[in-house]
């Protein structure tokens, strides 16, 4: 049965349900009873063997879970003693065998049908009466290896998350970044290694904190794959959703991953892969959210281990957590004497520029681009996400940058390639195109400065470019005849005492030296101004926009003022057609 008419089929049970659940409750049902008509006829050419095993070892009084592993030939097991189709047999008591089925997995894979839900589905069928006709629907489904590869499975039931993801708009946004988006990061991560990448049997460890459905780990195996079918890909993730989290964990089962890397939890509170490094890493992070209900446990480790942890650069506002997960990833990149790391995040436009010199944001940016991390920041075209229309930004940090990038930072204005789609979703009315993904990454790869008909697309900046000093400017206090007060104590002792309403803070780039820009900008204007050098800060930020803005003259005034009696001439004949 081909891909299309398998999921086609699949999707065709949800009919059933029509009526008793609701459309975007259909996900619900048909994705854990996929998992586990699939898992039941992965083990069936196995099952007999593994049964035999498991009352030998108890026998003897052993725990049989390697035993049982070896003899399944897979990562998981099944002790029950009936397959799917042969429960149906029992019409009675397919309730109890149902829930009996599932508990008789390992926990890894048991773990899948909780977070699912999946035995307040079974109770829920029950009482409507559906639970036998949909269970013996998925029970005739030939979801057998030599029939479905890997591969083909987890195509059908990525199709069918993205189905589901459609019917709720809610979901898509919260827990799917579109596919397309996925493939250029993949690219853009990949591209500078493909000669490593090429080698036979090479194998690979790829991380996602925010994995949500699993869409970046399964585009980053699919792509490896393509490429060099020799490769493996490691893939570990942890994801807050618990039904995300159940459907990422049952694709990398349907894919024979080991699921073991894939983890529930907040990753900012508390990380389930602690210790752990990876090659590469993907994330698309919600947008704009606060972490205020984590704040206390992200404090504690900020203040008890400082640069040991994940965020001793720095901590941004609560109401927007987005670079913590900038600061994780890079708490995961493998240090670079071991081969370092490479990875690709989507932010909004907040973390380019939000916060001023000292801020938490500020001393992020500071570090990322001191320590030479950033290699290139993409922005994408606005309506590119289901739940958003707004400018977002790709980001890629390495700690093993070639060495044509060191040094450097690349800015690509991406935001021109698209194409709209036939049919919006949710906030989503564009998409990149193949071409449009081949044209950026070839820009990426590049690492040059281009134009495109005079205008900018591709930017090259030393790091420091970005930094600048954020100096204040005293002026001093005067009494009513306009002489200078003097200060009568404190350090200032005998020396102008400092107006604060006129104190000001002026920016001067990294690469100015500070005295030469005062001495030019401000002793002109106020000759009695001196800095106070306390108070100087260093401060980074990238305006991304305004690299790219090029200036459109305005129109001649001729021109405006014939366009408006035309607009007028029309309003009075207009108003003259109305009073006849």
């Amino acid at each position: 049965m081909a891909d299309t008419n398998l999921s086609s089929f699949i999707w065709s049970i949800a009919e059933l349900l029509r009526g008793d659940y609701k459309q975007s409750e259909y996900g619900k049902v048909i994705l854990p009873f996929t998992v586990l008509r699939r898992l039941d006829c992965v083990l069936e050419p196995t099952k007999a063997a593994v049964l035999k095993e498991l009352e030998k070892r108890t026998k003897a009084g052993l725990n049989p879970d390697q035993f049982l592993l070896q003899k399944s030939g897979q990562l998981f097991y099944n002790t029950w003693p009936n397959t799917l189709k042969e429960l149906m047999g029992d019409q009675d008591h397919v309730r109890e065998n149902l829930l009996g089925y599932v508990q008789a997995f390992p926990p890894a894979v048991r773990d899948i049908f909780v977070c699912f839900d999946f035995p307040t589905q079974v109770e829920r069928l029950a009482k409507a009466g559906l639970l036998y006709q949909v269970a013996e629907k998925f029970a005739n489904v030939d979801l057998h290896p030599e029939k479905v590869t890997n591969a083909e499975m987890g195509q059908v039931f990525e199709e069918l998350i993205r189905k589901f993801a459609e019917l709720s708009n809610e979901t898509a946004g919260e827990h799917f970044t579109p596919r397309e988006v996925i493939r250029l990061m993949v690219n853009l991560i990949f591209i500078e290694d493909d000669d490593a990448l090429n080698k036979p049997g090479v194998v690979r460890s790829l991380y996602d904190p925010t994995a949500g459905t699993g869409g970046m780990l399964s585009v980053a195996d699919e792509y490896l794959q393509a490429f060099n079918p020799d490769a493996r890909l490691v893939m570990s993730g942890q994801e807050l959703n618990g039904e995300s989290y159940a459907i990422c964990k049952a694709d990398m089962l349907i894919k024979g991953q080991d699921v073991g890397n894939i983890v529930l939890g907040n990753t900012l509170s508390n990380d389930g892969l602690l210790g752990k490094h990876f090659d590469y890493m993907l994330s698309n992070p919600p947008f704009g959210v606060e972490w205020k209900k984590i704040e206390k446990e992200v404090r504690k480790e900020a203040e008890t281990q400082g640069f040991n942890g994940r965020f001793g650069p720095g901590l941004p506002r609560v109401s927007d957590g987005s670079l913590l997960f900038l600061l994780h990833l890079i708490s995961k990149m493998r240090p670079a004497k071991d081969g370092g790391s490479r990875f690709g995040i989507v932010l909004n436009g907040s973390p380019l520029f939000t916060g001023g010199a000292g801020s938490g944001e500020s001393e992020i940016r500071r570090y990322v681009l001191e320590n030479d991390l950033v290699e290139a920041i993409i922005g994408l075209p606005t309506d590119m996400f289901y739940n958003t229309g707004i400018s977002t930004y790709v980001w890629i940090l390495s700690n093993r940058k070639p060495t044509h990038r060191k040094g450097k930072v690349q800015l690509i204005d991406a935001s021109g390639y698209f194409q709209k789609m036939r049919k919006s979703l949710g906030s989503k009315r564009k998409e990149l195109s193949d071409e449009h993904i081949a044209e950026i990454t070839k820009l990426f790869g590049k690492a040059k400065k281009v134009t495109k008909d005079g205008v900018p697309i591709s930017l090259i900046f030393k790091n420091a470019d970005f930094g600048y000093h954020t100096i204040t400017v005293e002026r001093p206090e005067r009494d009513a005849a306009g002489q200078i007060v003097k200060a009568t104590k404190g350090k200032l002792k005998g020396q102008p005492q400092p107006d604060a309403n006129l104190r000001d803070t002026e920016n001067v780039p990294l690469s100015e030296d500070v005295q030469t820009y005062f001495e030019r900008e401000v002793l002109p204007h106020a000759p009695d101004a001196w800095i106070d050098h306390e108070k100087t800060k260093v401060g980074y930020e990238i305006p991304f926009n305004r690299h790219f803005y090029v200036f459109k003259p305005p129109r001649e005034l001729a021109e405006i003022d014939t366009e408006l009696k035309g607009v007028t001439d029309r309003i009075v004949q207009m108003i003259g057609e109305l009073s006849q």
